[in-house]
């Protein structure tokens, strides 16, 4: 008999509740809205298919040092926490990263967070499926303000997956503030953590503004998203997508940039955009591979092991917790 997986809702869904935030990033000097609102179930959808395109680098870079190097990683996490842990796949999406490791790994619980719920549901449903006897536990949580779960979601210790280098979204104390709470998850575990590296100018803008336009129509989506949840009246006819590396601060900055001047309304307020103006959607940190290693020390791992491909643009590191 097939189990059913589990879902727990940390965070209700309280849409209401977050405008006040969502209105002021608006209303700032420099406007912003936070890349959480990118993943409705579209954006989400979008967001499997940039990984599919021939410039967006790290989802077939980071799956070529797991296919070489899976086996030693799975032998150092066994001589560090043993043969039985869970695995907390942060992000989890399509599930499909984690379950490729299943073979080697052999958690005895996948437990899969992400912030799209309905998305969420529906790839641990499918992967519940394909593996009828593991438990599975789906839990809808935006960690990007803090990552806690309760004990009765799992055992411990615990291997926190967080691959597609993520992490690059959280500024360099947010990141160290995240590692830490990851290293109390794994209760004496470990991270598996993907991380993207500084590399060419050229390349990375390339991969945040690839020719088909899909990375352009997952920024642009959000303003889709804004309309529903937030009562905004973006016509995203109005928005183009920017995105460029800036080498200064190591980090790829995304923003909507407006065609004209307009004026955005939302219940109890606006927002007058010139031309030109931007509002900033995401930032992607950049890293070397020695910085990323000195971070994950100071959020308090240890025996820190890392694997990079033959052109060092991107590292999978695994920190013993």
């Amino acid at each position: 008999m097939v189990r059913t997986p589990r879902f727990i809702q940390l965070q209700p869904v309280d849409d209401a509740g977050q405008m006040p935030a969502l209105w002021g990033g608006l209303q700032a000097p420099v406007a912003r809205v936070s890349p959480k609102y990118f993943y409705d179930a579209l954006g989400s959808r979008l967001f499997e298919a940039i990984t599919e395109l021939d410039e967006y680098y790290p989802t077939r870079t980071e799956a070529a040092i797991f296919d070489a190097h899976a086996a030693d990683m799975a032998a150092r996490l066994r001589a560090h926490a043993g043969p039985a842990h869970d695995l907390i796949d942060l992000g989890a999406g399509s599930c499909a990263k984690a379950a490729k490791l299943f073979p080697l790994f052999a958690p005895r619980r996948y437990v899969a967070v992400d912030i799209s719920v309905d998305f969420l549901k529906h790839s641990l449903e499918c992967l519940q499926r394909a593996h009828p006897d593991m438990d599975m536990v789906g839990v809808g949580l935006d960690f990007s303000a803090a990552l806690a779960l309760p004990a009765a979601v799992y055992d411990g210790p615990a291997l926190v997956f967080y691959p597609g280098s993520s992490i690059g979204n959280f500024a360099p104390d947010e990141a160290l503030r995240l590692l830490r709470e990851a290293r109390t998850v794994a209760r004496g575990g470990a991270l598996l953590i993907g991380v993207d590296l500084v590399k060419d100018k050229a390349v990375l803008d390339a991969a945040y503004d690839d020719a088909l336009g899909v990375t352009a129509a997952f920024n642009l989506n959000v303003l889709r998203h804004l309309n529903r949840i937030a009562g905004t009246d973006f016509r995203i006819a109005d928005w183009r997508h920017v995105a460029f590396f800036d080498p200064a601060r190591s980090r790829i900055e995304m923003h909507l940039e407006a065609r004209q001047s307009l004026t955005v309304h939302w219940s109890g307020g606006e927002r007058r955009f010139a031309a030109g103006e931007r509002i900033l959607t995401e930032h992607s940190w950049k890293w070397t591979r020695e910085r990323f290693d000195a971070l994950l020390r100071e959020a308090g791992f240890r025996d820190v092991s890392g694997w990079t491909d033959a052109h060092d643009g991107f590292g999978v590191f695994l920190a013993c917790a």
